[in-house]
C-alpha cells in the first residue's frame, strides 16, 4: 500500500527554536561541584548515511562492540550514558548487550528517538518528518511511550534523560517528557541549524544548561566558536545564509573563525582542544561531549571507515581526556549531574 501521506507540520521549513524553547537562567552549581565533563552516546542501529531513511534499516550488531569500548571508557573513570534507539533496545541480542552492561555499573542508559524505526509508524518516512517535533503531538506521545517502556522492559530502568534523534526537538517536546518523567534533555546541540532541512535553529542557544519551565534541565551539547574572530560569530551565520561554504571554509583554515562540537566524529583534535580551552576560559562547568555507537566499530559511520580512522578516534579520546585532567576537569556520571543540579520543580 506504500507510505502514508505526510503529515501536516508546522516546520515543514524549520523552526527557531527560541520560539518554543526559551532560555531560563543558568543552572548553577556548589562550589565545590568543580568543572566536569560527561559523554551522551547516540546509541543506534547501523544505517547508509548518504541513503535516504529506511524503516528496513535495524541492524544493530555494533552493539557488541560498546563491550570493550565502555572498558576502554571505565578504564578512564568514565561512565558513559547510552541514549538508546528503539532498534538497539528491541533487537534481543543489543538489547541484553545493553542490560549487562547496566546491571555491571559500566554505563548508563537514556533515550534517543529516531522516528522513522521507532512505532506507531503512522506517518511517511520524510526528511521533515525525521525530526520528531515536527510531527503531530498525539503520535509523538506514542513514540515516546513506546520507546521509554521497550527500555524499561529490556534494561531494567527507567530512562530519565532525553535526546531527539537528529536534535529534533518541537513546540510540545519539553511538556510530553515532563509527563513521561524525565529530568534532562541533551537534543540541544548549540549554536548549528537544522532549518534549511525542516528542523530545528540552535544558532543563539548558550552551552550551559538551564532548567525549562515545564521542569526537565536542558544540557546542550558543546560547541564553541575559536579562532581570532571568535568573538564574531555572525561572520559565520552570514556566510551560512548566502551559501558561501567556501568563505566559511577559509576563515577555518585560517584560523579566524571555526565552530567546533566536542565529538570525535570529523573534528580534529586539535581543534577539539582549542575549543576546551576556550569553553574552560569562559567559565563552562559541563562539557557534554558525543559519538555515535556506530563509530566504535569500521565502516558503519563516515567518520570510522579503516583501521587507521578508528585509532584517529582513540587518540582523539585520549588527547581530550589528557586535557581534562591537565585542566582539572573531571568525569561526572549522570545520576552526580543530576542531584549536583538540585531539585527543580516546574516552574
Amino acid at each position: 500500500m506504500g507510505n502514508p501521506p505526510t503529515l501536516p507540520s508546522a516546520a515543514q521549513t524549520g523552526t527557531d527554536a527560541a520560539s518554543f524553547l526559551p532560555v531560563g537562567a543558568r543552572i548553577s552549581f556548589a562550589p565545590n561541584f568543580g568543572r566536569r565533563f560527561i559523554i551522551f552516546a547516540d546509541a543506534e542501529e547501523e544505517f547508509d548515511w548518504n541513503a535516504p531513511f529506511d524503516r528496513a534499516q535495524t541492524a544493530t550488531k555494533t552493539v557488541a562492540d560498546l563491550i570493550p569500548a565502555t572498558a576502554r571508557f571505565n578504564a578512564a573513570g568514565i561512565k558513559p550514558v547510552y541514549l538508546c534507539d528503539y532498534p538497539v533496545v528491541d533487537n534481543p541480542e543489543s538489547g541484553s548487550i545493553l542490560r549487562a552492561l547496566v546491571a555491571d555499573g559500566q554505563c548508563d542508559v537514556g533515550t534517543q528517538l529516531h522516528p522513522w524505526v521507532n512505532p506507531p509508524f503512522d506517518e511517511a518516512v520524510t526528511g521533515p518528518n525525521s525530526y520528531t517535533g515536527n510531527l503531530p503531538i498525539a503520535l509523538q506521545k506514542a513514540k515516546l511511550i513506546a520507546l521509554t517502556e521497550r527500555i524499561e522492559a529490556v534494561i531494567g530502568v527507567r530512562p530519565t534523560v532525553y535526546r531527539a534523534g537528529r536534535y529534533g526537538l518541537g513546540p510540545q517536546t519539553m511538556t510530553l517528557l515532563a509527563e513521561a518523567g524525565y529530568k534532562m534533555d541533551v537534543s540541544v546541540r548549540a549554536l548549528f541549524d537544522y532549518s534549511a532541512a525542516g528542523g530545528p535553529d540552535y544558532t543563539d542557544f548558550p552551552v550551559w544548561p538551564w532548567q525549562t519551565p515545564e521542569g526537565p534541565v536542558e544540557l546542550p551539547l558543546s560547541s564553541a566558536w575559536t579562532g581570532l574572530l571568535r568573538n564574531y560569530p555572525g561572520l559565520h551565520r552570514s556566510a551560512q545564509l548566502r551559501g558561501t561554504n567556501t568563505l566559511r571554509g577559509a576563515m577555518a583554515r585560517t584560523g579566524l573563525l571555526s565552530r567546533v562540537p566536542l565529538t570525535p566524529e570529523g573534528v580534529p583534535l586539535a581543534d577539539a582542544l582549542e575549543a576546551i580551552r576556550v569553553m574552560h576560559g569562559d567559565g563552562v562547568e559541563v562539557f557534554s561531549l558525543s559519538f555515535h555507537t556506530p563509530s566504535v566499530a569500521i565502516g558503519h559511520t563516515p567518520y570510522v571507515r579503516d583501521a587507521t580512522d578508528l585509532k584517529t578516534f582513540w587518540d582523539w579520546w585520549d588527547g581530550v581526556f589528557a586535557l581534562f585532567a591537565t585542566l582539572g576537569v573531571l568525569p561526572v556520571s549522570y545520576d552526580d549531574l543530576v542531584t549536583a543540579m538540585g531539585p527543580h520543580p516546574p516552574a
